[in-house]
């Protein structure tokens, strides 16, 4: 008998904005936003030719791992704001290998890339043993996730 415990994962994220969401975490994890159906050129024109209105194309929107190992995010336009800390939060694995000074130094860099894009450096924590250190930061919306 054979039990089959693997499963798929997404993890979806309410938003305010789920396109610049979308992109801000395709570029924190090397992902791309998930291409249009074939037969569409965007997904402008999808969503146009299903016939969903103008001001519901940015209701909802995904990245993807263009390798096909990583799981699917997926953003949801929601009304309200973040309320209160995460429960679940990402880990993005910046420094992988790394330790000490060479581990913070890239975490640094980064962090500092990531703000180009929108995110909000929150704290550093610094290697003590046994924590390697990592970096709080929070998405544009808000959203904490760890350089780790």
């Amino acid at each position: 008998m054979s039990l089959e415990i693997a499963r798929e994962v997404q993890f979806t994220f309410d938003a305010n904005d789920p396109g610049a969401l979308a992109t801000f975490w395709a570029e924190a994890l090397g992902y791309q936003v998930q291409p249009p159906p074939a037969g569409f050129d965007s997904w402008e024109q999808a969503l146009t030719a299903w016939g969903v209105p103008p001001e519901r194309h940015n209701s909802a929107s995904a990245v993807v791992d263009p390798k096909g190992a990583g799981p699917r995010l997926f953003f949801q336009q929601v009304p309200e704001g973040k309320s209160g800390k995460n429960r679940v939060h990402l880990d993005v694995r910046a420094a992988p290998g790394l330790s000490g000074d060479e581990r913070m130094a890239a975490l640094e860099a980064e962090a500092a890339r990531l703000v180009t894009f929108g995110a909000t450096r929150l704290e550093r924590h610094e290697p003590v043993p046994p924590n390697a250190g990592h970096l709080i930061m929070a998405d544009p919306e808000g959203n904490e996730f760890c350089l780790d």
